[in-house]
């Protein structure tokens, strides 16, 4: 049986007075895809009463997200995790035959889905003043 971790995150906010909150989106549960096996997960958030719905991203990952009808004087949110350590192989995994060799191409289904993690924008000008700077002598 392999070893496992616990983890402890806390974040707490105090309020100088009673403020309204608006909605939060809590993003501390690991990926359900994650290959590192999760013994327990517990999400704690003060005050009560709140409202609490489970949402997924568009890559899958869960995301909390919480509403608190009345006015608050903190915030807190605790997350206790127990996470087996299992050992595991990064580079065990599959690549598609038209990935074996570089350059490739994406299928175009899959070029579109992956376009809002490619596209990349001009340089502004701060960036190009950056580059400029730059020294490329060696």
């Amino acid at each position: 049986m392999p070893p496992h971790v616990a983890l402890n995150h806390a974040t707490r906010y105090s309020y100088e007075r009673a403020i309204t909150l608006g909605p939060q989106t809590i993003r501390l549960r690991p990926a359900p895809h994650a290959r590192t096996p999760i013994v327990s997960y517990a999400l704690s958030i003060e005050p009560r009463p709140h409202f609490l719905k489970w949402m997924q991203d568009p890559q899958g990952n869960q995301l909390a997200r919480v509403l608190f009808p009345g006015r608050v004087t903190h915030f807190e949110v605790t997350v206790d995790l127990v996470a087996g350590m299992a050992t595991i192989n990064p580079f065990d995994f599959f690549l598609e035959p038209e990935a074996e060799t570089w350059p490739f191409s994406y299928d175009p289904v899959l070029e579109q889905e992956l376009a809002p993690f490619r596209r990349t924008e001009p340089a502004g000008p701060l960036l190009q003043a950056l580059l400029a700077a730059i020294s490329r002598q060696e």
